[in-house]
């Protein structure tokens, strides 16, 4: 028996040693990325507070560091936000809805859903590329904020419709029951059981998919999106600019005066990424509650 008993205290110290080690090397490889990410922040923020004044928001950009401000970017975000959030949502749900209620699951649906999955880690470049081709050239739409906002609604379509089908299947099937139950017919469970439920987890997707779009400069590069633009968009088919782009150019140039400026539209962008992360995070718990 005491044999036996060792033989168990000796494996169970060695489990505690193995959960140790395992333990320490998650630790160090947390606080690795921590560091660094913690790093460049601090670098961004001493770099461009001096910077970070009203004049940043209401000056266009112009060749003087001094007078410079990113006025046009902002605006041509929002703009781009404005256009794509509705598309998007629409299209992108609307999918989710027909692939997950009405479309019989057989080889056909799972070849789309297996294009959908890997297009979702499409690189942003290749998309760029088919808004230039589609857009652009085939629909005539020019350097326009249109072609740029249908361009970056194809980027994140995918995402999308991946986040929202993961909602909508994660809604138990004894709400779809008790629904039918009652004498509801199939879009009737799903507008008012099915899409209440899962809102939260959609309306998260949609918002994450929204933040990863306003960083994305590689698209709107490839439909040539302008690097300096001095106006506001007065319509749709107007050029523009939006903050990553407005960023780049400020940090090719030699001068350290819009290396600074360029820290100040970084902080900028990190300011709304983040309230948009948060919204979401409020959006779910709030309908969590609700649910």
């Amino acid at each position: 028996m005491n044999i036996f008993h060792d033989a168990n205290r000796s494996q169970i110290a060695g489990r505690r040693r193995t959960d140790f080690i395992l333990h320490l090397l998650f630790v160090l490889a947390t606080s690795v990325g921590v560091i660094a990410l913690s790093a460049l922040l601090i670098d961004i923020v001493i770099d461009g507070i001096a910077r970070l004044q009203p004049s940043l928001f209401t000056e266009f950009p112009s060749r003087k560091a001094e007078g410079a401000g990113m006025k046009s970017a902002i605006v041509g975000t929002i703009y781009m936000l404005l256009i794509m959030a509705p598309i998007s949502f629409i299209f992108g749900v609307g999918a989710a809805i027909y692939l997950e209620e009405y479309a019989t699951k057989g080889r056909f649906t799972r070849l789309i859903q297996l294009n959908i999955s890997t297009l979702a880690g499409v690189p942003s470049i290749v998309y760029g590329i088919l808004g230039l081709t589609l857009f652009v050239r085939l629909l005539s739409l020019e350097k326009s904020l249109i072609a740029g906002a249908l361009t970056m609604t194809l980027l994140v379509l995918p995402i999308i419709i991946v986040s929202a089908q993961e909602a909508i299947r994660a809604v138990p099937k004894s709400r779809r029951d008790a629904s039918f139950a009652l004498g509801a017919t199939k879009w009737q469970t799903v507008s008012r059981s099915v899409l209440p439920s899962a809102i939260s987890g959609i309306l998260t997707g949609v918002i994450l998919a929204m933040s990863r779009a306003i960083g994305e400069t590689a698209p709107l590069v490839m439909i040539g999106a302008l690097t300096y633009v001095a106006f506001l968009p007065d319509g749709l088919t107007d050029s523009f600019t939006v903050m990553p782009i407005q960023i780049y150019n400020w940090l090719s140039k030699p001068q350290l005066e819009f290396k600074e400026l360029a820290a100040s539209g970084i902080i900028v962008l990190l300011v709304l990424l983040l309230l948009m992360n948060f919204s979401a995070i409020l959006l779910r718990n709030k309908y969590q509650k609700n649910v």
